[in-house]
């Protein structure tokens, strides 16, 4: 983990350099990065079977995995049980109720936990269907983190997920550069072996100034802000996670607005 995000900040670092200002054709260096849905369970388990492999496509709903329900179904049975004595006991205050033999603070003890009971049920239910774990988005498997038979800790990630809208453009621009850029401005994205008409839409345009990181400036470049810039690419399917890329602006005359 470590090593990983060193080569991200020595990556970042270097492409911060080339993207202070347009090279000589006028392009800016950015990279791609996406937003993954990271698909935990909500209660710990050990994974009885596991559905997809990484690049396998879902859709939104289909079974994924799934994780050992035995204490699940134990807490089902055990609510079922105080729910079918709740109801006799709520039975009996009601029958002596319409005689005048009990009393109502009798009966609305047994509705109460008639009600109760009922309510420990529904939850041991949905308890016990978020065994089966469905795809919450449609998109592709990015990395599977835990395989069958593994012990997942609650809420700690099995999988993650990249729909194809959640694809970036991020790259950063000089102070000078800012007012080049609007929202809605379209972007032409090349990369190697990515071919031609790459396109997007800029989205995001940070309000916020940064300073090049410690790890890459000099006594010139301490200096220098940087602003990031994302935008959204229009054929996502022909970029990959971590690419880099170069970022040509098509400007359209539009007064920038920033968010």
């Amino acid at each position: 983990m470590i090593a990983s995000r060193r080569f991200w900040l020595v990556a970042l670092s270097a492409l911060l350099l080339g993207s202070c200002g347009p090279r000589s054709d006028g392009s800016y260096q950015g990279w791609i990065e996406a937003d993954m849905i990271f698909v935990s369970p909500d209660e710990s388990g050990r994974i009885t079977s596991l559905k997809v492999r990484e690049g396998d496509e879902v859709s939104h709903g289909a079974l994924i995995y799934t994780l050992d329900d035995d204490l699940q179904q134990a807490d089902l049975n055990q609510n079922n049980a105080t729910l079918a004595n709740a109801r006799q006991i709520y039975d009996r205050a009601q029958s002596l109720s319409r005689t005048g033999s009990g009393t109502q603070a009798n009966l609305d003890s047994a509705v109460s936990a008639l009600r109760v009971a009922e309510a420990r049920v529904e939850t041991a239910k949905t308890r016990l269907a978020r065994r089966e774990i469905h795809a919450p988005v449609t998109g592709m498997v990015q990395q599977i983190y835990f395989r069958e038979g593994e012990l997942v800790p609650a809420q700690k990630p099995v999988l993650s997920i990249l729909p194809p809208g959640n694809m970036k453009v991020r790259f950063y621009v000089s102070e000078t550069e800012l007012a080049r850029f609007s929202i809605g401005d379209q972007v032409e994205i090349s990369c190697d072996s990515c071919g031609t008409g790459l396109t997007g839409k800029v989205y995001f345009i940070s309000t916020t100034a940064e300073y090049t990181p410690p790890v890459i400036y000099s006594l010139e470049e301490r200096s220098k802000l940087v602003y990031l810039i994302q935008a959204r690419p229009e054929q996502p399917a022909r970029l990959r996670v971590g690419q880099p890329v170069s970022v040509v602006v098509q400007h359209h005359g539009a007064v920038a607005v920033k968010r």
